[in-house]
């Protein structure tokens, strides 16, 4: 298998929107995503690609990822930032939002699933360069696609004069964090909350950390 590594464009937005769903949910039957959104699978996706390709640039926008193609097709993706560099997403969030014909404030203002994301969701540990939104489409996994990608990814980090990445990870996905602990990551903290488990099936997120 040939896998060829390139950065993302714009019109990536329909499999990317795929990877952050999919990266969202971990190994969980609900995922964030699910949560925020509120809607069909296929219609998370579709919000997902909005906010991709929003005017701000934010932790989910297309220009900060890398693609994993096969035969010129993407198969996997993972972005790559610094967060200081980034605007706030809530904006491009009620954005994608209206792309939908629907009321983002609504959606996002006083849900018990959102607040349970942000209570678990790891911190960005200072001067971090963050890893966020990692995945692969079944067909391919466990064939190190994702080890290509972090290790091209902590590349891209390590041009832009970072010594420390950032990755986290839902707990109980062990493949996941397998894979981050092969290319030397190491389990720093966590957080849990019963509201989260309740509504994903996960007890809550790990950090982990790398010394680059």
């Amino acid at each position: 298998m040939e896998i060829e590594i390139r950065t993302a464009r714009p019109d990536d937005a329909s499999f990317l929107g795929w990877v952050i769903f999919a990266a969202g949910r971990s190994h969980c039957p609900r995922g964030v995503w699910d949560i925020i959104v509120g809607m069909p699978e296929n219609e998370c996706i579709t919000f997902l690609e909005h906010l991709t390709v929003t005017e701000a640039h934010h932790m989910f926008h297309y220009s900060d990822f890398i693609i994993a193609e096969v035969d010129g097709r993407p198969v996997a993706a993972l972005s790559g930032y610094d967060p200081k560099q980034l605007a706030e997403v809530g904006q491009p969030l009620l954005e994608a939002f209206q792309k939908l014909g629907l009321n983002g404030s609504s959606r996002l203002d006083n849900q018990k699933g959102v607040a349970a994301i942000l209570y678990c969701y790891p911190e960005e540990t200072e001067g971090a360069w963050i890893i966020e939104s990692v995945a692969t489409l079944p067909e391919v996994r466990r064939r190190g696609v994702i080890n290509i990608l972090l290790e091209e990814v902590l590349e891209k980090g390590r041009r832009l004069g970072f010594g420390l990445a950032q990755v986290g990870v839902f707990i109980g996905n062990t493949p996941a964090q397998n894979a981050y602990e092969k290319c030397g990551f190491k389990v720093v903290d966590e957080k849990r909350h019963p509201d989260f488990e309740a509504e994903t099936g996960s007890p809550g997120m790990k950090r982990l950390l790398l010394d680059m």
